[in-house]
């Protein structure tokens, strides 16, 4: 008995060739069986040694869930199974929790690992006996079935607070996009930890093989852009989109034709103007337009945020405000005392000394501060509220105007709005464009008007187009409108003869609120 015990152990071992002598001894010198036990004790050890470290090398430390490399060899296994069994796609969805850093250092990385456990198991149950399963005495889940032909989603730690989420069987883009909002959803409950009530909020990038990608690299790299999108334009889900990929070939030609295109000045301004209702024009703003060579134009939000999403926007920022800076200098000297709008995004501001810098540009041309407005968003304060107020208490202090830009379309509230050193309030043409036919849009509108007025805030109306909207927006007390209807926004030299024809009409900036 003991003998086949060892000649078991010798086969499970691993330790196959031994078996023939193993049988020989045990028949004719079954006394010297025994001596195989220490060879077999140490294979069964590296054996053990050998399963631990390979199981480690594929497992996150914290979790216990896969880590990156696991979850390169599970696509892989995915998309080799969807070759053979065409008809089914492979989906991936990147989960990052938003300004997880900030809690991680309130809390302190203890209690950061702990939350990261919790969201671990979180996103493992939910997906763990399939969509539409409720636990018992909970609501069923709203995510959808997931999985077909009997596989089963892989969720995986990436590293830091950045989770993924493999389904095979699962390529339908708009299935995968319902799944990562119910995933989205199920993060979003609260959690208690340490006495505390927290309430996360995550953003997902979605991307599918074959649609979007061709290898399992690709699609985790894509899956990557697209998280990313997801978190710069805090909408919660983002699916993957070749367009505004920086690595596809088109937007590396794209980036280095931009890039380039600065350095000659290629870029332009045009010039929108701003009026009131008596006519006067009250400022311009300046819209950048690049025609691209041998290309033609190239739309302001395609290659706006491509200099946002690969470091050239302070570049960018910087060209137009010495070009726009420039401009008003040489308006100044023909007696055209209009202020000029240029919008900055929030990572213009948040980048060190971009007050600074913009009061070099003022310098060099000899222009008053007061003669430029910045047009700024809200999202600025949700990046780095400290460091947005700091630039912009500094910006006012030199007597820069500013405005905010875009109202209503993103996360404004009250408060903010009272943080913000702003003179202007500029209402966004979405609401603006629907409001004769669109009664909640004039709503908004009227109370926009409204708030701001009570802030001591001009207000000015984006994308005015019709005479009937004009008289809407003059009965409802906007101060300016700005739109098609008053005119297009105008190259430099064509700005100026129109400015020039009003030069009568236009208030000196020095007048103007600030």
């Amino acid at each position: 008995m003991a003998g086949a015990v060892l000649l078991l152990g010798v086969l499970l071992a691993g330790a196959a060739p031994l078996i023939p002598l193993a049988v020989l001894v045990y028949r004719y010198e079954p006394e010297l069986l025994p001596l195989f036990a220490v060879p077999l004790a140490v294979l069964v050890a590296a054996w053990r040694i050998a399963r631990d470290r390979a199981r480690d090398q594929l497992t996150d430390p914290l979790t216990d869930l896969p880590n990156r490399q696991a979850l390169l060899i599970a696509t892989q296994e995915a998309l080799a199974r969807h070759e053979t069994e065409p008809g089914h796609g492979v989906g991936l969805i990147l989960l990052d929790l938003d300004r997880f850093r900030s809690l991680n250092d309130a809390l302190g990385h203890t209690a950061g690992d702990r939350l990261l456990v919790h969201i671990a198991r979180r996103l493992h149950r939910a997906l763990r006996t399939g969509a539409g399963h409720p636990r018992d005495g909970e609501d069923a889940t709203v995510l959808p079935p997931p999985v077909g032909r009997g596989e089963r989603p892989v969720v995986a730690r990436m590293g830091g607070d950045e989770f993924a989420v493999l389904l095979p069987g699962v390529g339908d883009t708009e299935v995968l996009e319902r799944i990562a909002q119910a995933l989205i959803a199920e993060l979003a409950a609260p959690i208690r930890l340490d006495g505390l009530l927290l309430v996360l909020e995550a953003s997902a990038g979605v991307c599918a093989y074959p649609t979007h990608a061709p290898d399992a690299e690709s699609l985790l790299r894509r899956a990557d852009v697209a998280m990313g999108h997801a978190q710069h334009s805090r909408s919660g889900v983002e699916c993957y989109d070749e367009a505004r990929d920086l690595d596809t070939p088109y937007r590396i030609g794209l980036l280095g034709d931009l890039r380039r295109a600065i350095e000659m000045s290629e870029v332009q301004l045009h010039y929108q103007p701003k009026v009131a209702f008596d006519g006067s024009v009250v400022g311009l703003e300046a819209l950048v337009r690049w025609d691209r060579a041998g290309q033609g134009r190239v739309a302001p939000d395609e290659f706006i945020a491509l200099a946002e999403s690969s470091g050239l926007m302070p570049r960018l920022t910087d060209y137009v405000l010495e070009s726009a800076v420039g401009q008003i200098a040489r308006w100044r000297h023909q007696g055209l005392m209009v202020p000029v709008a240029v919008n900055v995004s929030p990572r213009d501001v948040l980048n060190p000394g971009f007050a600074a810098r913009v009061a070099g540009h003022l310098t060099r041309h000899q222009v008053p501060a007061a003669a430029l407005q910045l047009e700024i968003t809200e999202r600025l304060l949700l990046d780095d509220s400290r460091r947005a107020a700091d630039t912009l208490a500094e910006l006012r202090r030199y007597g820069v105007r500013m405005s905010l830009d875009d109202f209503g379309t993103g996360h404004s509230s009250l408060v903010r709005l009272r943080s913000l050193p702003v003179g202007e309030l500029k209402i966004d043409r979405s609401f603006v464009s629907r409001m004769v036919a669109d009664d909640h849009d004039a709503a908004v509108v009227r109370c926009s008007v409204e708030l701001a007025h009570s802030l001591g805030l001009t207000v000015v109306a984006e994308g005015v187009e019709d005479d009937e909207t004009w008289e809407r927006l003059h009965d409802m007390g906007v101060d300016a409108v700005q739109g098609w209807l008053v005119s297009a926004a105008l190259p430099a030299d064509q700005a100026t003869a129109w400015l020039l024809v009003r030069r009568n009409d236009a208030p000196p900036v020095e007048s103007l609120p600030r």
